[in-house]
């Protein structure tokens, strides 16, 4: 083949990849929100390098769960709260649609106020005008612009988190150390060590995305005209391009993931920071990052404000979002990001009243940044009774017909709900 003709099957091979990418980035992207960041970062500060395995041992699982949850929206052609409805009673609905709606809520309410906690360290603005400012401007963008174009906005802001990855590798670091405790895991049973790990499981593998990456196929699904007679019409190519998307997604988040927890334990646990009380404490993770520069602090935290905020503006509507697709699939609701206003009220309204609320608990009195450790935490414990729904459903011959999981999908799924529930149990043993 000539050069010329190499080149352009090279391009389009890359073009070809990349246009598979689609809501398994998306939520992959979402789930290093703030919640995430805040908990790795005191994670590794508080117990050095004692949890960086968990980010190599947790991407089998997380990707395992997600793929799980993608399938079920990408063979039904729905979310996983109409699937729940269609084949369980109400009372198991209920419980489940209740569990996403108050832990997202609680979540979106730790964001917003990390957002402007962090805004603080960059302008002198009192705290509650600046999450009124940025609750009203998410809910305007959320309602009033297409949520596709929205994202693909903020990703851009999202590419702050780079700064972690490159912090991670440009300082000194005890190679042999981190290598090993990234392969060999540490336990301490104690109330504190299974308080953040239940918080870093709950961060990591967290019920908004089961139910948003569900509904985001559903809506691919749509986009593409693949429904026929109100029913998908797939085959094995989607699954597999379902999969290559997943895995992109979860690969990219686990690898962010680790680069908080090194940055935390290298930069503030081996200075003596052992626990992040404030924005500032956290943002004093990427002054290496830029040393060299003058007002290296005001930078520092310049850098982590906007990783904060950028990212907190992808994720509170992808988790009001999820909320309401559950209400609205529970309650046969037209539910979707792309409608406008006036055809989608109730799936709107449930967006609008999840994120006020979620505001309203910033007037409680709760530190910000720790209010997303205990949301982690809480997470990680309602994640337990939704993972062995979607395990059955995952695994169900009459929902899922010949796409039900496989042997290898089995082991995960029920290792992931062994896992989290001894967590959450040992957790409130030792409490």
């Amino acid at each position: 083949m000539a050069p010329k003709n190499m080149r352009k099957f090279r391009l389009r091979k890359i073009k070809k990849f990349f246009s598979l990418l689609g809501p398994g980035l998306t939520t992959g992207a979402a789930d290093d929100d703030p919640s995430g960041i805040a908990t790795y970062s005191q994670t590794g500060a508080q117990f050095g390098y004692g949890q960086l395995w968990t980010a190599l041992y947790m991407l089998p699982f997380m990707t395992a769960v997600q793929e799980a949850c993608a399938r079920i929206g990408l063979v039904t052609g729905k979310g996983i709260a109409a699937v729940v409805k269609e084949h369980y009673n109400r009372k198991v609905l209920y419980a489940v649609v209740g569990l996403v709606v108050v832990a997202n809520t609680i979540n979106i309410g730790a964001d917003i106020g990390a957002m402007a906690s962090a805004a603080q360290l960059l302008i002198p603005v009192p705290f509650v005008l600046l999450t009124l400012i940025f609750t009203g401007g998410i809910l305007l963008l959320e309602i009033f612009t297409n949520y596709k174009t929205y994202s693909k906005i903020l990703k851009w802001l999202a590419l702050a988190l780079l700064a972690y990855p490159i912090t991670a590798f440009i300082i000194d670091q005890p190679w042999p150390t981190v290598l090993k405790a990234t392969v060999i895991p540490h336990f301490e049973f104690s109330f504190d060590f299974l308080f953040i790990i239940t918080g870093v499981f709950g961060t990591t593998i967290t019920p908004y995305m089961f139910f948003w990456q569900a509904s985001q196929e559903v809506e691919e699904e749509q986009e593409k005209g693949l429904f026929r007679n109100g029913k998908p019409r797939i085959g094995w190519p989607h699954i597999h391009a379902m999969r290559k998307d997943n895995n992109v997604g979860m690969v990219i988040s686990e690898f962010t993931t680790w680069c908080i927890l090194l940055v935390g334990a290298t930069v503030l646990h081996n200075s003596g920071v052992t626990d992040i009380k404030n924005a500032a404490d956290a943002a004093k993770a990427l002054e290496p990052l830029v040393k060299s520069f003058p007002h290296a602090g005001y930078l520092a935290k310049l850098i982590f404000s906007i990783g904060i905020i950028g990212l907190g503006l992808l994720a509170v509507p992808v988790l009001s979002g999820s909320a309401a697709y559950a209400v609205a699939e529970a309650f046969d609701w037209n539910a979707s990001l792309n409608m406008k206003l006036k055809k989608a009220q109730g799936f709107y309204g449930v967006i609008i009243v999840a994120t006020i609320v979620g505001l309203a608990i910033n007037f409680v009195g709760i530190d910000p940044l720790k209010a997303l450790v205990y949301t982690a935490v809480m997470n990680g414990v309602a994640a337990v009774p939704l993972l062995f729904l979607i395990v059955r459903i995952a695994a169900s011959d009459q929902i899922m017909g010949k796409y039900k999981s496989g042997w290898l999908s089995k082991i995960l799924l029920w290792s992931t709900f062994g896992i989290m529930g001894a967590a959450a149990v040992a957790l409130f043993f030792t409490l």
